[in-house]
Order: C-alpha cells, then structure tokens, then sequence
C-alpha cells in the first residue's frame, strides 16, 4: 500500500484537490494522508479545516506557517515557517508521494521541505502563467522539484516539457475543479439563499479580487474603483474575501466596510466553500475578479467572466471571459457587454478548455501505474532529443 499525502493550505486549493482526495481515499492500493497549513488553521481566514473534517477526512498533520502579516516580509517569513513546520510534518508522515497543487507559497514551502527529504512530488497544474504575481516564479520552482506533473490541458503540458521535465512524467488530464462541477448536486436557488442569509437578485455579480503581487498600482485603490463601478451599475455585490497574500488584509477591511456601509448592496463571506460557490455561479449574472476560478470553474458553468488586470494575464482564457482593464470605463463597458444577447449566445457556443470531468479517475490511474513501477527522483533535462530518460 502506498501513503499518498495530499497538502492543502487554502479554501480554494481544498476545493479543487476534493474529488481527488475522495478518489484516493477510496483507493485499496492507496492509504491516504493529509497535511493541512495556512489560511486553513487561521480564525482570520475562518478555520477552514473545519470542513475538511466535517467531510470526514481525518487530518493527519496539522502546521502552522502564517505570520499575522501580509506584507512581503511577512510572506517571507511565513515561507521559512512554513518550511520548518513542513520538514518535521513530512518526516513524522513518510509519506510515499506528496501531491500538490498550484504556486502559493505555502505549497513553495512544503515542495522544498518534501524535496529535500526525497519525497517524490506530484504537481497539479503546472505549466500555467499569472503575469501579476510572484506566484508565476513559485509554480515553476515546484515544476522543478517535481517528479510527477499533471496539467490542465496540453498547452500548459508542453510548456512544461519546455522546462526540461521529462514527456513520459508530463501528463494532461485536465482540471479537477471541473469533476466537482459534474459530480456535485448543486443547491437550489432557494436553498442557497437560505444558507448564505441574502436574496440573490437580478443584477447580481459574484466578486473574487486579489491582490497583484507583482505591481506597483495599489490594490485597494483598485478595489474601491471596482466597487464604485459595481455601484454604478446596480450590481448587488457578493464578495468573498481575499486570501493570505500580500496587501490581503487591507482588501478585506475594505469590504467588510463596504458591507458595513451599504448592507442593501453588497454581502461578503469569508469562506463559502465549494458547494456554495459553484452554487452561487449559477445563479448570478456575472462573476467579477480576478481569480483562477473565473477562468476555469465559471466558464464551464456557462456564467461570463470579467477578468481584471493583470494577475491572470497569460493563461488560456474560453469565450466566456471578458478582459477588462483596471480603470472605470474598461469595467462598465465590461459589465455592460455581459448582458448582452451577443455575448451570451457566444458563451452558450463555446467549447470546454479544462477537459471532461474526469481528472481525479486518470491522476489516480496514472499513479497507480507509476507508482508500481517503481519511483526515481533523479531527472535528466530533457532538450527535446534523443531518448527520454526516466
């Protein structure tokens, strides 16, 4: 039996590694681990682990790597805590592969602690671009230390082969995030509006903003400009507070003022998690942000995207996404355009980017079979020619 250790740090990450751990876990050849950190363990960001055990699982090491600070000196730290949490976690785990997913840097931290003490890494969704943040040099950095990689489509798979990773190790399934999509049985319109406490009505936008690491413009001046557009509008605004990153806290003091000042425009949650996102996508007009998931998730959910700014900027964007510069005329001509006959009939045309809903089944698969084999960490840079070696 192999220990397979999913990490996890955020709300959003757990939602997107869920079907993967549910498969795992129920995988004779599979004794599953869960290695839980970050924003997770934090009240500020609402104790998300939480969930994590109220959908049975069993956490199996819990660290501590945030520092209550936001600042670049603060994320740094959290990185060197987050490292030295990691290592004693990983080495009291043993486990036989590490999966992560994505470039935040709390999954920087364990991929060097694991990395370090030989474990075997799977990464999820290698290959990608965010421009606007520091996150871009982290993804890569785990792609690096990675023996396994598991993209979302094969553009982001060859680019990774481009980085020198071997093709027999560099596998496109496509997104998780789209096997929650169609095996989850969404709530009702009424029921969500019963959980979340709000009316969901017409001209409403789900919002998701965060933090361009990477970029001297100010985000809060940036999100005091999308409120004021939101305003502007008519858009009831259901914001979900942004994460752990540099500036983050200062985002959330300006909603949770926003909320406070104009409670008939706008509601804010903390973590919604992902039930009650997806649910949400359904049934507002637009999602509004700059988020991963406006890229993914929503556009399968055949809801317009208005993706802003640069943090986003380089990724593979379907029909359903409107890019939108950071400045008040961009933002309502963007929001305007959603509504439109034209747009929404594109929308209803357009192919899926991020595959078919059957991610988790053919990771487990593919670890299944290489696992098997036998695992290696040693690589040799593979430059396109000759034979690959594994």
């Amino acid at each position: 039996m192999f220990r397979i250790c999913v990490f996890t740090g955020s709300r959003a990450e757990y939602g997107l590694l869920s079907p993967l751990i549910k498969k795992i876990k129920n995988e004779e050849e599979f004794q599953l681990q869960l290695l839980v950190s970050g924003m997770h363990l934090s009240p500020e960001f609402g104790l998300s682990y939480k969930q994590i055990e109220e959908d049975g699982y069993t956490i199996d090491e819990k660290t501590e790597m945030l520092v209550s600070s936001d600042s670049d000196i603060g994320i740094t730290k959290s990185i060197g805590l987050g490292i030295i949490s990691a290592s004693d976690a990983i080495a009291r785990l043993s486990p036989d592969l590490l999966i992560i997913l994505g470039d935040r840097f709390e999954a920087l931290a364990v991929a060097v602690a694991a990395y370090v003490q030989k474990i075997p890494i799977a990464h999820l969704h290698g290959g990608e671009t965010t421009i606007g943040n520091y996150d871009e040099g982290f993804r890569h950095a785990i792609t690096k230390m990675s023996t396994f990689h598991f993209a979302s489509t094969d553009l982001y798979r060859r680019r990774i082969i481009r980085m020198g990773e071997s093709p027999n190790r560099v596998f496109n399934v496509g997104a998780t995030a789209i096997d929650n999509i169609r095996d989850m049985d969404l709530l009702s319109k009424e029921e969500l509006e019963k959980e979340l406490g709000i009316h969901i009505r017409k001209n409403s936008a789900l919002v998701t903003f965060h933090p361009t690491t990477l970029e001297k413009d100010s985000p809060e001046k940036q999100l005091r400009l999308l409120i004021e557009c939101l305003m502007e509008r008519d858009i009831f605004a259901i914001f979900t507070m942004s994460n752990a990153d540099t500036f983050g806290r200062a985002l959330n003091k300006i909603i949770l003022e926003t909320v406070e000042t104009k409670p008939k425009k706008c509601s804010a949650f903390q973590s919604l998690g992902t039930l009650r996102y997806l649910s949400l996508v359904k049934y507002v007009d637009f999602v509004i942000g700059n988020s991963s998931s406006g890229l993914v998730e929503v556009p399968y959910m055949r809801t317009p995207t208005i993706d802003l700014g640069n943090r986003q900027k380089g990724r593979l964007k379907p029909d359903s996404v409107i890019e939108c510069e950071i400045e008040k005329y961009s933002i309502l001509q963007s929001i305007d355009r959603s509504y439109t006959t034209e747009f929404r009939e594109r929308i209803n045309k357009m192919e899926d980017l991020f595959g078919d809903g059957t991610a988790s089944k053919k990771i487990v698969n593919i670890l299944k079979m290489e696992l098997g084999k036998g695992i290696s960490m040693r690589k040799i840079f593979f430059d396109g020619e000759g034979e690959d070696e594994r």
